[in-house]
């Protein structure tokens, strides 16, 4: 598993991090203010890229997070194995695999188009269209 740490506060949108195992894209952070004996909370409100579940942690906002590495690589669609599923070949080893496509790309992939795809942690999806 490829992850870094980084520290709360740190984080931007749209950022990944690690909620629950899960990489998340981030969509809102809100730091609030320290109190007198208290550190300054940071709620991290994110969604996951493969399961599209919303998902938000509330964590002192000094304390360090898990990042993931995430490699973006060309591939080229060779075939639509189903309406959700579809068979690919990465552009710089040629190595084959099958991937589901995400609901938002469902009809748009057509064999042969070139596409880019995440693979975070093992797990391979969609991310583009070129």
């Amino acid at each position: 598993m490829t992850v870094v740490k980084q520290v709360i506060k740190q984080l931007k949108e749209n950022q990944y991090v690690l909620i629950e195992g899960v990489p998340c894209r981030v969509e809102k952070i809100s730091i609030s203010v320290a109190g007198k004996h208290g550190s300054a909370k940071a709620r991290v409100e994110a969604v996951g890229i493969f399961d599209g579940r919303r998902r938000s942690i509330v964590k002192p906002a000094d304390e360090e997070i898990d990042v993931p590495i995430i490699e973006k690589k060309p591939a080229q669609v060779l075939a639509l194995i189903s309406e959700r599923k579809a068979q690919l070949m990465d552009l710089t080893t040629f190595e084959t695999f099958e991937v589901e496509i995400p609901e938002e790309k469902v009809g748009k992939i057509k064999p042969g188009e070139e596409i880019v795809y995440f693979e975070v942690m093992g797990m391979k999806t969609i991310e583009e269209l070129k």
